[in-house]
C-alpha cells in the first residue's frame, strides 16, 4: 500500500518554544533588590543584557559579562588572562536552562554591580504575550554610578536625612523623583516593549 506522505520525506517537527521565568537579585544590597523576568529561549543574551539594563533603570555605559562557569558571554575581550565572547552570538536557547539554575550578570567590573541569576521555570510561549515582561520586583535599581554597594548603603542613609548636607548632596544629585522602595513594573514592561524584537 502507497502511503500519501511518501516520497515527501520525514519532516521532523520542531518543539514549540519555551520560555523561563528569572529570578535576578543585586548580589549583596541590603534591603534586596530584585526582578522576575520572563524570557522567550530565542532571546539573544546580548537582548538580555538590555533587558536588564532596564529592569535596574541602567543605562548601559559601563562593561558587562554574563558568567556561565568557566564560560564568560558579554562585551568581547580576549587578554592571557580573560576571555569574553561576543553576547550577541548567543542565544538563551544554547545555554541548556534545562541542566543550568544559575548563572551571574556582571556589570562596570570594579566597584560595579553583580546579578545572580536563577532560572526558576520554564514553561511555553503564550499567545498574545509581550516577550520579555517583568511580573515581580522589590525596589529600585540602584544608582549605576554611585559607586558600588558600600557607597550605595551610605546613600541610602544619607538621603534619610535631608537637611545634612551629604543628604542635600545626594537628594540633589539623584533628583526629586527618585525612591528607593518603588519598583514600578507598568513603567518597567513600557521599557521592555519599547526594546522591539
Amino acid at each position: 500500500m502507497i502511503s500519501l506522505h511518501e516520497g515527501k520525506g520525514s519532516k521532523a517537527r520542531k518543539p514549540p518554544e519555551r520560555v523561563y521565568s528569572l529570578r535576578l537579585n543585586v548580589v549583596a544590597c541590603q534591603p534586596r533588590i530584585w526582578r522576575r523576568l520572563v524570557v522567550r529561549e530565542s532571546m539573544w543574551l546580548s537582548r538580555l543584557h538590555d533587558s536588564i539594563q532596564v529592569i535596574f533603570d541602567w543605562f548601559d555605559y559601563q562593561t558587562h559579562a554574563f558568567n556561565f562557569d568557566e564560560l564568560r558571554f558579554g562585551n568581547p575581550l580576549k587578554r592571557e588572562e580573560i576571555s569574553i565572547e561576543d553576547d550577541r552570538d548567543v542565544m538563551l536557547a544554547d545555554l541548556d536552562f534545562e541542566h543550568r539554575e544559575r548563572f551571574t550578570y556582571g556589570y562596570h567590573f570594579g566597584e560595579g554591580w553583580q546579578v545572580d541569576v536563577k532560572v526558576e521555570k520554564s514553561g511555553p510561549v503564550e499567545k498574545g504575550v509581550h516577550y520579555p515582561f517583568c511580573i515581580a520586583g522589590e525596589r529600585a535599581g540602584p544608582p549605576e554610578d554611585c559607586g558600588g554597594v558600600e557607597a550605595f548603603h551610605d546613600l541610602l542613609a544619607c538621603i534619610k536625612e535631608p537637611e545634612t548636607e551629604l543628604g542635600r548632596e545626594w537628594i540633589e544629585w539623584l533628583g526629586p523623583d527618585y525612591d528607593p522602595t518603588l519598583c514600578d513594573i507598568g513603567k518597567i514592561n513600557k521599557a521592555l516593549k519599547k526594546l522591539g524584537k
